[in-house]
């Protein structure tokens, strides 16, 4: 492990102001990751995962009440986004090699298991990690990402849940998209967020940390290998029923994702919560951030 060097301020842990994080570097399953890390080493192991376009920042508004609350909290950049490493190889994006990431990253703590907690892509991650490597997911809590067996049910099945990921097929296309997203600085990623979003959820000085993300070397070819990947090179996992105690938590008003994905995505765990919450969109954590940490709390402690 090793701490990040001050030079590269600006989307590290420096960001937050009101607990005592640090950034480190994670050498796991080939890769270079950058993670933030808070609380006590001793305390039991939260790990969180963020998921298109955001990096770590995503979850800053659950960090501090999680570690106030008596818990190691881990938050990686995924492979391929801001300070983290960005491997050429469209398969290195492959969800399996995301999710043994994430496996390796909770053995650098000396950890067997962990309470892991995805949202979107990152959810697609925790996910996997349940059904791959079960034993490493003591909890999982889930925020607007579908289980993937769902998903991919879904798409030949549900004609309104294959209008809304249209934008996914786009992505497929070679060097137009990181055009497209990169031009103007970043104004199409930056309407993503605003426009999909309830009214001022995002503010101007957190998309310009969200912009300096994006424009790291390689980071917004990074962040749309996940899609091309997941397309070009899938990996199914090796079950569909997941054991680890589960809390599916899903904003109604999700632009891309359809309530029903979050009812059939429940049933196919051993057991479960399932907290829909109206009138919020797929940005959860953002919106409701207290109702989303009060959800994760009951979670690690009772369970679903």
């Amino acid at each position: 492990m090793a701490t990040m060097p001050s030079t590269r301020a600006g989307t590290d842990a420096e960001l937050l102001s009101t607990v005592d994080a640090e950034s480190t570097v994670r050498e796991v399953n080939g890769v270079r990751l950058h993670v933030v890390a808070a609380g006590d080493e001793n305390d039991p192991l939260v790990v969180l995962l963020h998921g298109f376009p955001e990096f770590w920042y995503g979850w800053h508004h659950q960090l501090e009440p999680l570690v106030e609350a008596g818990y190691r909290v881990l938050v990686p950049d995924q492979r391929g986004y801001n300070l983290s490493e960005k491997p050429e190889a469209l398969r290195a994006y492959r969800i399996s090699e995301c999710t043994r990431d994430i496996a390796r990253l909770i053995a650098t703590e000396g950890r067997d298991s962990a309470r892991v907690v995805g949202h979107d892509w990152g959810g697609m991650v925790a996910w996997d990690l349940a059904l791959r490597y079960p034993s490493a997911v003591d909890r999982l809590a889930i925020v607007n990402a579908p289980h993937p067996t769902v998903y991919r049910q879904h798409l030949l099945s549900d004609p309104e849940q294959l209008r809304r990921s249209w934008y996914a097929a786009a992505i497929q296309l070679p060097w137009l998209p990181e055009l497209a997203f990169g031009a103007a600085d970043f104004r199409l990623l930056e309407r993503a967020l605003r426009e999909t979003a309830a009214p001022g959820t995002f503010t101007d000085a957190e998309l310009d940390r969200y912009r300096r993300a994006w424009a790291r070397p390689n980071a917004l070819t990074g962040m749309l290998d996940w899609y091309r990947a997941a397309a070009r090179a899938p990996s199914p996992p090796p079950r569909e029923r997941v054991d680890a105690p589960t809390t599916i938590v899903w904003g109604e008003d999700d632009a891309a994702l359809t309530p029903s994905l979050a009812v059939d995505s429940d049933q196919r765990c051993r057991r479960s919560r399932l907290e829909l919450l109206p009138e919020t969109s797929h940005w959860v954590q953002h919106e409701r951030p207290t109702r989303l940490t009060e959800l994760l709390l009951e979670a690690f402690e009772n369970g679903a």
